[in-house]
């Protein structure tokens, strides 16, 4: 199973809202420029992440981005499944996929993904953005802006 830069994108740009948590609306260029993301490809994340109720909007001269819930009620599972969809490690696990399928009630394989998908579930909903903030801020780090680029996209980059 492979995320995609959909999912891996969204969890960092979720971060950055998350970061500044409590201080009012973050706006998209900001986010775009501390992670790197093209900004085109994060308003399409931005408004997936918008569509699941996970992040508010707020229009104006100061608008931007903020997370609908506090950080403590965010998981990393929550970002996951509104970017890519049901967390599924085979395609006969998809919503709606056993339809037809004669072996779907003993198929052994089916009952080892499905538990295998189970466990990823657990680990992803386990982590919340607040610990996450609590992590990164116990690290000396400067922030990622201020960075060298050091690998411009693809393999390397997550």
């Amino acid at each position: 199973m492979k995320l995609s830069t959909k999912g891996k994108y969204g969890v960092r740009a979720l971060f950055e809202i998350a970061r500044n948590y409590g201080k009012g609306p973050l706006a998209i260029k900001e986010i775009a420029e501390r992670q790197r993301i093209s900004l085109s490809y994060l308003e399409q994340i931005l408004h997936r992440l918008g569509k699941a109720g996970i992040i508010e909007s707020v229009r104006g001269p100061h608008g931007g981005y903020e997370l609908a819930r506090k950080p403590v009620e965010l998981t990393i599972g929550d970002v996951v499944r509104a970017l890519e969809g049901p967390i599924a490690l085979s395609h006969c696990l998809e919503p709606g996929a056993t339809d037809g399928c004669y072996q779907a009630e003993d198929c052994v394989a089916r009952m080892v993904w499905s538990k295998v998908g189970e466990k990823i579930e657990e680990a992803l909903d386990s982590i919340t953005f607040e610990q996450l903030l609590r992590q990164y801020h116990g690290k000396d780090r400067e922030h990622p802006v201020h960075r060298k680029k050091l690998v411009a996209a693809g393999k390397g980059v997550c």
